[in-house]
């Protein structure tokens, strides 16, 4: 039942793919949120790398090498990840890059995902963006994003891992999803997504 679980959102910031490199995060947010206890848990923290951060990478989220400096690398984090993720199923925006950075942990068993993006998508198909940013805002959820991250903004890790479980919340309040099994999260059916919008 989905009001039982507690669930746990993700977001990384990249320093951008450079030519003949792969892409690494710069930045990690985490945050939790559940019925019962609401919003909790939020962790932030730059990261350490020794690739430089992309001219259109910086542009879109702002950070540097000089907000790198003394950062602590990916795979120092892990005791606050774990206890974040471990048993819980998590929460992204199009959780692609998230999946390919935890990969860092090989055997780390978390999950299972829920995509907010494939579930926005398939709640209200008619709306003209499903960007993370764009339905916050057209569905009137940026205020409560930035009470909960006051120092944030949009591509800020722990402002997109907040804002996902924002919109989740939402999700299931609107659809009064609470007593519903959590698969209807995990794998987005179109068909019953529609019957749910009436």
């Amino acid at each position: 039942m989905i009001a039982s679980h507690t669930f746990a959102a993700i977001d990384f910031e990249s320093a951008g793919a450079a030519h003949g490199k792969t892409d690494v995060p710069v930045q990690i947010g985490m945050a939790t949120w559940s019925v019962e206890k609401g919003h909790a848990d939020p962790f932030v923290s730059y990261i350490a790398t020794d690739q430089a951060v992309t001219w259109s990478a910086k542009k879109v989220h702002g950070i540097s090498l000089k907000n790198l400096a003394g950062s602590p690398p990916l795979i120092s984090l892990w005791p606050q990840i774990k206890a974040i993720l471990s048993g819980r199923p998590l929460v992204a925006h199009g959780h692609g890059t998230e999946k390919r950075y935890l990969s860092s942990f090989p055997g780390h068993g978390f999950g299972p995902w829920i995509d907010t993006l494939q579930l926005s998508r398939a709640a209200w198909p008619e709306l003209p963006s499903h960007a993370l940013g764009d339905l916050c805002e057209q569905l009137q959820l940026t205020v409560k994003v930035t009470e909960l991250v006051t120092k944030g903004t949009w591509h800020d890790a722990l402002y997109d891992a907040t804002a996902s479980l924002v919109l989740l919340e939402h999700l299931i309040c609107t659809f009064e999803l609470g007593s519903a099994d959590l698969q209807v999260l995990l794998k987005p059916d179109t068909r019953q997504w529609r019957s749910l919008r009436g």
